[in-house]
């Protein structure tokens, strides 16, 4: 016990224990520069940053001991669990065919033009919030509902973003999300509770993103639906899988455990995927060829990138914890950081820049929120739901709608297949074009932005039942 409260000493004191984070972010800078931001090459940096580090600990064994500590802390440990779980429920919900029952339903409502755009959106956050992944519902968006409703007279910028911002929406609502999940356990927090109060935020950007769609969704050029091309795309009864994922959302938020519900939501999701001939046992999990695969393997397999980025990283910030940066960092944020507000103003800028830079938004929630968040925030009392809220939404704003993002790149790449299939009257989009249209990333930053000014929703830590009276 005495042992683990030792100070890791470092050539060039305090601020070399700094170097493992530092050297990961160049390295994640510069790959995204390259228009590579790609999670592995992350790897690459975090372990460069520990392994360069080494050399300059003055206790190399006890500095090997702080590495393994950071990949066994319960911050790291949490995420990890969790998301191997939610990997497993999403895939088993993408498997049954529930994409191609919302489709189905958003096509024969029989809408065109700005309500179908309104549709698109609404249809796109429900299956992000249910399966929690922006990338999938864009896959799934721009493969089928945007050729759709570029055809049936929707605005094809509008349309696009408006698949690109319900993707943004789950990502940053759902509870089995990898950035709910990083924002919640680098504050201590539950996810269930973080989901609630979150929601004044995420369903007030949505509703100005709805006004907006409105105004500008339609204005494309009508023509007929070609019914035998989409028509392989849809399954009314993928409808029945909104069931199991309602029931683990719901599930989510009132026991604040993914790892119970997504058990629960998965084991449901199975059943009724198989009772209704939309899954079989075959496809969950097989063997052949000497090798064991199937949906329940892929979705473990898919989580396995982000899992060893987030165990990297928080052995990072141990390190840095260890040998005393983080309280440089807490000493040098005072000198510029004096309320509530301006904590709150400098956790969101911090974590914004590094996820608009990288493109991605869990390694800057994990990165900023267990070394700069956790601390500062505990320093002013703010509440882990508040310093969980922010990290999350801002992280969720410009990682999807600037033209370096993966999420443009991805878009645009599908976009082209789109046109490519169906022709010139579905037209092919560039990142440029589509970023100023990411209309509810650009909305929900507008509104973290005057959350944090005004204070709404900010709560603080309770002190004997009272909540600590301190400076806005």
């Amino acid at each position: 016990m005495q042992e683990e409260k030792r100070k890791l000493d470092f050539y060039g004191g305090g601020w070399t224990s700094f170097l493992p984070f530092f050297i990961f972010l160049v390295i994640a800078i510069y790959i995204s520069v390259l228009k590579a931001p790609d999670v592995r090459g992350m790897w690459v940096g975090a372990l460069a940053g520990i392994m360069f580090t080494f050399f300059l600990a003055k206790d190399r064994m006890y500095y090997s001991e702080i590495v393994i500590e950071g990949m066994a802390d319960k911050i790291a440990i949490v995420p990890v669990a969790c998301w191997i779980f939610a990997g497993v429920f999403a895939a088993v919900l993408r498997s049954s065919h529930l994409v191609e029952g919302i489709i189905w339903g958003a096509y024969h409502v029989g809408a065109s033009g700005t309500i179908f755009v309104v549709i698109t959106f609404l249809a796109s956050a429900l299956f992000a919030t249910a399966a929690g992944t922006g990338f999938g519902t864009i896959v799934a968006g721009m493969s089928v509902l945007y050729p759709a409703g570029v055809l049936l007279g929707a605005n094809p910028l509008v349309l696009a973003g408006a698949i690109v911002g319900g993707g943004a929406f789950g990502d940053n609502l759902a509870p089995v999300s990898d950035t709910t999940i990083c924002s919640a356990a680098s504050q201590g927090a539950d996810v269930g509770g973080v989901v609630k109060s979150r929601l004044r935020y995420s369903v007030a950007a949505a509703i100005i993103t709805l006004f907006v769609i409105i105004i500008f969704g339609g204005g494309g050029t009508v023509s007929n639906v070609p019914y035998e091309i989409l028509a392989q795309y849809m399954n009314p009864k993928g409808l029945i899988m909104l069931i199991p994922a309602a029931i683990t959302i719901y599930i989510a938020i009132k026991k604040g455990d993914i790892i119970y519900a997504t058990t629960i939501g998965t084991v449901i999701s199975i059943v009724i995927a198989i009772l209704f001939g939309l899954n079989s046992f075959s496809n969950l999990v097989y063997i052949k060829d000497g090798a064991v695969g199937g949906v329940i393997v892929n979705g473990i397999a898919g989580m396995v990138d982000i899992c060893i980025l987030a165990l990297l990283i928080l052995s990072c910030v141990h390190i840095m914890k260890a040998g005393g940066g983080d309280k440089k960092l807490l000493e040098l944020a005072e000198k510029f950081v004096k309320t509530v507000r301006g904590a709150e103003a400098s956790i969101a800028i911090l974590v914004t820049t590094m996820a608009a830079i990288m493109g991605l938004n869990a390694p800057p929630i994990l990165a900023v929120g267990t070394s700069y968040a956790k601390p500062l925030g505990e320093k002013y009392k703010i509440h882990p739901y508040r310093r969980a809220n922010i990290l999350d939404a801002t992280a969720c704003t410009l990682a999807y709608c600037l033209p370096w993002t993966p999420a443009l790149l991805l878009t645009q790449s599908l976009a082209k297949d789109a046109s490519e299939q169906f022709g010139n009257l579905v037209p092919s989009l560039t990142p440029i074009q589509m970023a100023p249209w990411i209309i509810y990333c650009w909305t929900l930053l507008i509104v973290m932005g005057f959350a944090i000014i005004t204070g709404w929703g900010r709560k603080y830590i309770e002190s004997d039942g009272e909540p600590v009276a301190i400076k806005k």
